[in-house]
């Protein structure tokens, strides 16, 4: 043999340094919506828990509420842009392939030397995302890692389809990860069933678009009764192998931040999981809708800026949605 190949300067743990936030500036409520689609305000709210929501302006781009959410983790957590080793943005909603989102992100920063991928999970893209940044902290490929959800549901939502345009929102959320000094973020648990790939999809393709722009455009759809039912059955069960996996009980968590799908799957999950009144539940759905991928992040910032969680609490974050995919992981809140 004639040489060896050098180990990465490792780091022993990983944890959140920074969390940070964007919200559309046009909050639109239930009665607005019913402009369009024949529902009441109170039907939408017992369907789904949601009050408001945020629709992001023309202006107010995913790489333009990437970056603001980024800045302001960047800023919390101390970090300068040109300190960033890599660049993870989680996205349902971006309409072209290519560029990738991170690297316009990266590139607005001022991140020059950060390497920037895209990551589809769907509404569990950010805590897969989180997975991988932390991976990359331990294993010494990068020391820090800027982890971003961000989404403008609103390009690939119907508005006159009632099953999904009262749910989908606009926003994002984002986090720094670095080295700690003790274990910040736990062992992702993880899974996927495609057998229910098709209870949350796009309908329709951009070629019969160009061909008909008026009626051609794909467009997401769901079962949400398919959706919901899996989430019971298989991401439910996966919340108590998260914690399992990082060494905490239910009685010990400080926080529960799930996906912010719908009221009522939050608070059947956290009676299943048996929180008490002292675990925060994230509600966050109430004034934000569902943002996919930017759901967790910015319902974690929600809590924090609230004053509800501080640093050094434990909030189990948890993942789900199209593919159907889950990602879950028990963090320490800077």
């Amino acid at each position: 043999m004639t040489g060896s190949i050098r180990a990465a300067a490792r780091a022993e743990h990983s944890g959140i340094l920074g969390v940070g936030g964007y919200r559309p500036r046009r909050v639109v409520g239930n009665e607005e919506l019913c402009a369009a689609i024949d529902s009441t305000p109170e039907w939408i709210e017992s369907r789904s828990g949601i009050r408001e929501r945020g629709f992001a302006a023309a202006d107010e781009t995913l790489p333009m509420m990437a970056r603001a959410a980024a800045e302001k983790a960047l800023a919390q957590a101390g970090t300068a842009p040109s300190d960033v080793d890599l660049v993870l943005v989680a996205s349902m909603s971006q309409l072209v392939q290519t560029p990738p989102l991170a690297v316009l992100l990266a590139a607005g920063l001022g991140a020059s030397g950060a390497a920037a991928v895209d990551i589809s999970g769907a509404c569990a893209g950010f805590c897969h995302a989180l997975a991988i940044g932390s991976d990359a902290v331990r294993a010494g490929s990068a020391r820090h890692v800027l982890v971003v959800g961000a989404e403008r549901m609103t390009d690939i939502v119907d508005p006159r389809d009632r099953s999904v345009s009262v749910l989908f929102a606009d926003g994002a959320g984002a986090v720094v990860v670095g080295p700690a000094a003790r274990p910040g973020i736990s062992p992702v648990v993880r899974g996927a069933d495609g057998r229910y790939a098709d209870a949350l999809r796009m309908s329709g393709s951009w070629a019969r678009f160009a061909a008909d722009p008026e009626s051609g455009r794909p467009w997401m759809r769901m079962d949400g009764r398919r959706v919901f039912r899996w989430a019971m059955d298989e991401v439910a069960p996966a919340a108590d192998r998260v914690l399992r996996e990082a060494g905490v009980t239910a009685g010990q968590l400080d926080a529960f931040v799930p996906h912010q799908a719908n009221l009522r799957m939050i608070g059947l999950m956290a009676e299943r999981l048996g929180l008490t009144d002292r675990t925060v539940v994230a509600r966050d759905v109430v004034r934000a809708g569902n943002t996919s991928a930017a759901s967790v992040p910015l319902a974690l910032e929600a809590l924090l800026e609230s004053g509800a969680v501080g640093t050094g609490d434990t909030a189990l974050l948890l993942g789900f949605g199209a593919g159907l995919n889950y990602a879950g992981q028990v963090v320490e809140l800077p």
